[in-house]
């Protein structure tokens, strides 16, 4: 089975009012979400900027853009299978990525792009491989 077919896009809801926004990116429900604490982070992309470009051979992430529009694209390193998810806030999706699935995050849109992201492990550089997508 390709890692691909293991994204998952999870429903969220954004509940606003007069004084703004409340939104849980992560309940702690989620399949496959770790009983230990990984990192939690959070990422900025100027418009038609890019971030990511690598993949993870044992992490996990889930992804949630809070600010701005964000086109995510992904592939599986051992298949090539490929996929790509629009991303907003006003969208109220969270996406999780298995490992060894290929991500990059552009800025599509004309204010800055935020990302918030929860990863199953704490930071290692021998896996975070850099991926051309």
């Amino acid at each position: 089975m390709s890692n691909i077919e293991n994204v998952k896009v999870i429903p969220r809801r954004l509940i606003s009012d007069e004084r703004g926004w409340f939104f849980k990116a992560i309940t702690g429900t989620e399949e496959c979400i770790p009983n230990h604490t990984g990192e939690v982070y959070l990422t900025m992309g100027k418009p038609g900027q890019i971030k990511g470009c690598h993949f993870h051979p044992e992490a996990v992430e889930w992804f949630t853009v809070i600010c701005g529009n964000a086109l995510l694209k992904l592939e599986d390193v051992e298949t090539h299978e490929c996929k790509e998810i629009r991303m907003s806030l006003e969208q109220s999706i969270t996406v999780f990525v298995p490992n060894k699935v290929a991500h990059s995050f552009t800025n599509v849109g004309d204010t800055n792009m935020v990302i918030l992201a929860y990863t199953d492990k704490l930071y290692d550089p021998k896996d975070t491989i850099a991926y051309t997508l």
